[in-house]
Formats: C-alpha cells, sequence, structure tokens
C-alpha cells in the first residue's frame, strides 16, 4: 500500500485514542501528516488533556500502524494543550487561570483533602500548570501536606498575594495568614469573604488547572462559592460507608443545582490490605461509589486503597504521588487525573475571550 498525505491523514484519523476511546479525528487531535520524499511518515499529534505518562505509548501505537499501513518509518510527536471550558452561569474566568476544579464531600472524615492535593500533584506530573486553594477555612490542611506550614506569601503592591510554591504546585491557604492553633471563629459572611480574597487577590501563573479543596459539607459557604466561583466541574469524594454516602448525594445534588458539571466520583478507603498478612477487606462496605454513580448517571472515577502510607505521606508534607511516583497508589491518581481532564475536554470551550470588543465613536 502508497501511503500519500491524505491517506496518512485518515489512517492516524481513524486511530482510537486509548484513554479516551474517541478517535483522534473526532478529538481534533492530529495537527499534521505528511509522507516524506523517501516514505518516512512525519505525524504531530496534540491532545486536549495532559497525559505526559501516555505519550511513548500512543507514540508507539500510532508509528506501529502507520509502518504496518506500508510506511517505510514513521516519527510520531505526541503533546498536549489544555484550553479554558465553559463554567456555570454568567461567572467570567479567573485571571490566569484556565479550569478551576472543585474537590468536595458530604461530610468530613473522607479524605477529601489527601485526594485534593495528589489529585493535583498527579496533573501536574502528566504535564500541567497547577494550583491548589485550600478553601477549608475553619480546619486548612494543606499547608502541612504540602510540606510548607509556616510559610507566608509575599505581596509587593500591598494588594495581591504570590501563591507559594510546593512540589511543582502554586499553592494558598489561611493557614499561611493565621497562626497554625489560631482558631477561626468567624461567622459564614466572615468566611466567604476571605476566600473570595485568597482567590481572587492570589496572582495565579497561567494554569491550566486550579484545583479547590472545598470544606466539607453543604451549607451556606459552599453554596455561595458554588454560585460565585467560575468552576469547571467537581469532583466528589466519599467513601463506600452507607453515611458517608448519604452526605455525599447532597454534596453532588447541590451542584447540580447551581449548574456545575459532576465530573465524577472518587471512592476513597475503598479496601484494606494488611500489611503483616496481605488480607484485603472492605471495612466501610462494598460498591458504594459506583452505585451513587449508577444512581446519577455520573462517571466513576476510581477507588483509592485505605493504606497508611497515604495518610503519613500526607502528614509529612510529601504526598504519596511525589513521595512513591512508580507506587501503584500514585498510579491510580494519576488515572483518576486523566479522566478528569478528559472530562474537562469533553466539556464545550470558553470562547468569550475571542470575542471582540465593539467600539462605537464618531468619526
Amino acid at each position: 500500500m502508497s501511503l500519500t498525505n491524505d491517506t496518512l491523514l485518515a489512517l492516524v484519523g481513524g486511530l482510537i485514542d486509548p484513554n479516551t476511546g474517541k478517535t483522534f479525528a473526532d478529538a481534533r487531535a492530529v495537527k499534521s501528516a505528511r509522507i516524506a520524499d523517501d516514505g518516512r511518515a512525519e505525524v504531530a499529534l496534540e491532545l486536549g488533556y495532559p497525559a505526559r505518562s501516555q505519550h511513548a505509548a500512543v507514540a508507539a501505537q500510532i508509528e506501529a500502524a502507520i509502518v504496518a499501513a506500508g510506511a517505510t518509518s514513521a516519527t510520531v510527536s505526541v503533546g498536549s494543550k489544555v484550553v479554558a471550558h465553559a463554567v456555570q452561569g454568567n461567572n467570567k474566568l479567573l485571571p490566569g487561570v484556565r479550569n478551576i476544579i472543585v474537590v468536595a464531600s458530604g461530610k468530613g472524615g473522607v479524605g477529601k483533602s489527601t485526594t485534593a492535593v495528589n489529585l493535583a500533584l498527579a496533573l501536574s506530573q502528566e504535564g500541567a500548570r497547577v494550583g491548589i486553594l485550600d478553601a477549608d477555612i475553619y480546619g486548612p490542611s494543606q499547608p502541612q501536606m504540602l510540606g510548607i506550614a509556616g510559610a507566608q506569601p509575599q505581596s509587593d503592591d500591598g494588594k495581591t498575594m504570590q501563591p507559594l510554591q510546593a512540589h511543582g504546585l502554586q499553592a494558598n491557604s489561611i493557614g499561611f495568614l493565621v497562626d497554625t492553633e489560631q482558631p477561626m471563629v468567624w461567622r459564614g459572611p466572615m468566611v466567604t469573604q476571605a476566600l473570595r480574597q485568597l482567590l481572587n487577590e492570589t496572582r495565579w501563573d497561567d494554569l491550566d488547572y486550579l484545583v479547590i479543596d472545598m470544606p466539607p459539607g453543604t451549607g451556606d459557604i459552599q453554596l455561595t462559592l458554588a454560585q460565585t466561583v467560575p468552576v469547571t466541574g467537581a469532583v466528589i469524594v466519599t467513601t463506600p460507608q452507607d453515611i458517608a454516602l448519604l452526605d455525599a448525594r447532597k454534596g453532588l445534588k447541590m451542584f447540580e443545582k447551581v449548574g456545575i458539571p459532576i465530573l465524577g466520583i472518587v471512592e476513597n478507603m475503598s479496601i484494606h490490605i494488611c500489611s503483616n498478612c496481605g488480607h484485603a477487606e472492605h471495612i466501610f462496605g462494598q460498591g458504594g461509589g459506583e452505585k451513587m454513580c449508577a444512581d446519577y448517571g455520573v462517571p466513576f472515577l476510581g477507588a483509592l486503597p485505605l493504606d497508611i502510607a497515604i495518610r503519613s505521606q500526607a502528614d509529612s508534607g510529601t504526598p504519596t504521588v511525589v513521595a512513591e511516583p512508580d507506587s501503584q497508589v500514585a498510579a491510580l491518581y494519576r488515572q483518576i487525573a486523566r479522566k478528569v481532564a478528559i472530562a474537562i475536554g469533553d466539556k464545550q470551550r470558553d470562547l468569550r475571550h475571542k470575542f471582540p470588543n465593539i467600539v462605537v465613536q464618531n468619526t
């Protein structure tokens, strides 16, 4: 078979992206495809989601298909580009931030903050520019989990703050601004105002994703944030336990009511494997997260184990994704991160910044 530029483009476009299940043509991922005079094929691919760990496998898949079709050899370059996607209502995108992901739970104690920081780190490892905002005013935990407790953001103009840096993430939290042992005895309006300042007065620098670690619950604070923050989508964290699922369902319904898409559900503490004997046990029940997904028609992003290493690594300021990047648990976090990014990539793009400003003037 003799390949031409057109047949090469059709061939590559018809191949299936193993991460999305869609053709590269449907995803508009093929940026160029040409056959050189010596029969060598050159292809450039641009995925709409960060997947650095998958680039080599995707390139090998395409190269094999091209050579099998008759090319003397093939060179495939794979990259990723994240664009801004639509948010709820008429909210405007945050300067310096293309997409905001809120990580929420209906109740505390389900591992939401640990999931949020590892999700952010996993997105970063896959090649995205990522920030994390700790929105839990009453119990900020991200400074400790990121290993930068005691640090303070700097301001060169007295009005805005530079985010702190940790493990490749841009980060901010009320925990950087108050004493760690100082309780925040604030009413709802004060908390909401503090969160708005943290969000809007931080100079986020060219972020593909800002992950917001939401406070637990579905009260006034959460509702106000959900209505006023330009959110691309929400991730719900729960355990398989029936009590946790009751509250997780409330959180999901709250986001639905304000028009925020649910990117999926993460089931945390899904299974415990004894470090001594290897016995596996579903301490908090089994299959609750998947059942909730089936009930509401939302994606199941994955199940994470109840593992002492996850807890100890977060406590020590080096979450699992950076402490043990080659571990099975880190691979699970990256898989969840890719699913979240793919779900965002499937959403409608935000094109408001492309519309021209029309100015009427007398001439």
